[in-house]
C-alpha cells in the first residue's frame, strides 16, 4: 500500500529537516521550508511518484534554494559575523561520523562562502550522494553543469575547511578545561587550553555585544574571554553537545551563548560563539537529524 501524504512526510521528516538545515544553516528557516514543502507535497499528483522520499527531497531542495537566494541578499547586510544556528544533539549522534562532519559548525560556516546553487549541489552530492541527474533536475541545470559546479564547490570547501579530527574523549576533556578556566576567569588556564594562533568568531547579529571581526591569537582571545567573569554578576557554564560535537553553553547574567570549538593536539584552534538570541531559541530542544543516502533512488517514473 502506498504511503499517504501525511505518513510519507512524517516518516522522512528528520531527513528533510537535515537537508534544509545543511543548505540554509538555520533551523528556523529549515522549519519554514518544511512547512512550504508540506503544502506542495499535499497538493502534488503522486500517481507517478515511485519513491516519496526522493521526491520530497527534491521539493525541499527547490524550496531551500529559493530561500537561500533570499537569505544571501539579507546576509550581506548582517551586522558582524554570521554563524550557523547551533543545534542541540545527543552524544550518540556523533557515532555517525558522516553526519557529525556534515553538520559541524566549522563546515557549515565554510558553506556560507558558497553561492546558493553551489551550496545546494555540494550538500546533495557530498553529503547525501544524490546522482548528478537528480541534482540537475532539482536545481534547474544540466547534469554536465552540475558536475562542474560540484567539482568547484568541493575544491572550494577543501581549501577552507579546517581538518582537525580528534577523539570524542579528547574534545570533551579540552572543553572541560576551557569551561573550568572560563568559570573562574583564569587567564593562564585559558591561554594553556588554546593554540597560539587560535581564531574566535562571534555572532551577535547586532543584538548583543560581540566582536564584529574574527579575533586572532591566544593573547587577544584569552584576555577577552577571561574578562567576561568581571563584567557580569553571574556566569554559568555547562558542557553540552552542539552539532554532534562536545561544546559549551555559557550564560552571561542569564543570557545564553552557544560555544563550539575545534581541537587539534589538545588545544583549541577555533572558537565559534553564537550570541544572537534569534539563533538560540532551540538550544534546549534536541534536534532529530538523518543523512540517509539518497543515491540509489529515483523520485519519479520514467
Amino acid at each position: 500500500m502506498a504511503e499517504s501524504s501525511s505518513d510519507a512526510f512524517i516518516t522522512h521528516r528528520s531527513l528533510l529537516f537535515t537537508v534544509a538545515y545543511e543548505m540554509l544553516g538555520s533551523a528556523a528557516d529549515a522549519e519554514d521550508v518544511l512547512q512550504e514543502s508540506w503544502l506542495r507535497w499535499a497538493d502534488a499528483d503522486r500517481t507517478e511518484v515511485r519513491d516519496p522520499r526522493a521526491y520530497l527531497v527534491r521539493i525541499v531542495t527547490r524550496q531551500s534554494l529559493n530561500r537561500l537566494r533570499t537569505l544571501s541578499r539579507r546576509r550581506e547586510d548582517y551586522v558582524g559575523q554570521w554563524l550557523p544556528e547551533p543545534l542541540l544533539t545527543s552524544p550518540d549522534v556523533a557515532d555517525d561520523i558522516e553526519l557529525a562532519e556534515s553538520v559541524s559548525i566549522a563546515l557549515l560556516t565554510v558553506l556560507e562562502t558558497l553561492g546558493p546553487t553551489e551550496r545546494a549541489v555540494f550538500v546533495l552530492r557530498e553529503v547525501f550522494d544524490v546522482p548528478y541527474g537528480e541534482i540537475a533536475e532539482a536545481v534547474g541545470r544540466s547534469a554536465a553543469t552540475v558536475r562542474q559546479i560540484a567539482r568547484r564547490a568541493r575544491d572550494h570547501v577543501a581549501a577552507r575547511q579546517p581538518r582537525m579530527k580528534v577523539a570524542r574523549s579528547e574534545q570533551q576533556a579540552v572543553v572541560e578545561r576551557f569551561l573550568a578556566a572560563m568559570s573562574t576567569g583564569n587567564l593562564q588556564g585559558l591561554m594553556e587550553v588554546m593554540a597560539p594562533d587560535v581564531v574566535m568568531i562571534a555572532d551577535g547579529g547586532g543584538r548583543v555585544a560581540a566582536a564584529l571581526l574574527p579575533l586572532h591569537g591566544v593573547d587577544v582571545v584569552a584576555t577577552l574571554l577571561a574578562s567576561a567573569k568581571t563584567k557580569v554578576a553571574e556566569l554559568a557554564t555547562t558542557p553540552v553537545w552542539f552539532n554532534a560535537a562536545p561544546a559549551a553553553r555559557i550564560d552571561f547574567d542569564g543570557e545564553p551563548a552557544a560555544v563550539s570549538v575545534l581541537v587539534d593536539d589538545g588545544r583549541i584552534t577555533h572558537i565559534y560563539v553564537t550570541r544572537n538570541p534569534e539563533k538560540l531559541t532551540r538550544i534546549d530542544e534536541e534536534a532529530d537529524l538523518d543523512i540517509s543516502s539518497l543515491g540509489t533512488s529515483s523520485p519519479c517514473g520514467d
